[in-house]
């Protein structure tokens, strides 16, 4: 009980927050040009991925991804990369359930337990041989499904795109069993693993960023058309300003990245 009152009085301090934040810069916006209603924070976050891209990722994350790539064994590096892909499945049981998506959860079920007995811990992915495929299901796609909006746009330093609502849903998301339990450090290591992997498979993209015009907008649309593309499970419908063959086109140069 006690567990949950702290997680509960978290979630609502990281609301608040939001709120204040949203607030406090509500009359500075009435005098900027802000074009984009998801984007009321543009002025904070603009700096924010400068730092994060131009810095951060140039002179940190790419390198150590890179050197990761290198030097460690790519078989090793496959089942580090799915042990950690892992433990994430409980919580796509969980938010599959919360969507009515039964034959998900139940393939979802049925790979933690075959790939963390057979496959040992996850290292190995048993579950694939019998076309129980890796599909997994965020709490912020659960809340998308029911409607609620993403929220305003925002760039964690050093970390890079999110939104309110993604934030609430890996909130949420961390406190499903085993995430919940793990330990600091080992999560830490989980968490490394998944940056690495997830920087080292944004090869292919990169030089889309760095030959847009404005690379901060390039990624935040690039973002909510990503997060859309999930809430509708690959198949969202066409608004009257983008056809197809536009939303076919762009998923296929800034194709998904799994976490």
């Amino acid at each position: 009980m006690a567990k949950f009152s702290h997680v509960k009085s978290k979630l609502l301090l990281i609301l608040s927050l939001f709120t204040l934040v949203g607030c406090a810069s509500a009359p500075e916006q009435q005098h900027a040009q802000v074009s984009d209603p998801k984007d009321p924070l543009e002025s904070i976050n603009r700096p924010f991925w400068t730092f994060t891209w131009d810095y951060a990722d140039k002179y940190v994350l790419k390198p150590t991804s890179q050197a990761y790539v290198e030097h460690v064994n790519e078989d090793f590096r496959a089942g580090l990369y799915n042990m950690a892909l892992n433990l994430n499945e409980p919580s796509a049981v969980i938010n599959n359930l919360l969507q009515g998506k039964f034959a998900d959860a139940a393939k979802s079920t049925g790979r933690f337990v075959l790939n963390s007995t057979i496959g040992l811990f996850g290292f190995f992915d048993p579950a694939s041989d019998f076309g129980w495929m890796r599909k997994q299901e965020e709490f912020g796609e659960v809340l998308g499904s029911y409607g609620v909006g993403d929220g305003p746009y925002i760039v964690v330093p050093a970390m890079g795109p999110t939104s309110v609502r993604e934030e609430v849903g890996d909130f949420v998301d961390r406190y499903y069993w085993p995430l919940a339990v793990i330990d600091f450090w080992p999560n830490v290591f989980r968490v490394g693993v998944l940056a690495l992997e997830q920087r080292a498979a944004l090869v292919d993209q990169e030089q889309l960023i760095n030959d847009s015009v404005d690379s901060y907008e390039f990624v935040k649309n690039a973002y909510f058309q990503n997060i859309r593309y999930k809430v509708y499970d690959g198949n969202p419908p066409i608004k009257q300003d983008e056809s197809e063959a536009d939303l076919e086109a762009f998923m296929d140069e800034f194709e998904e990245i799994e976490e």
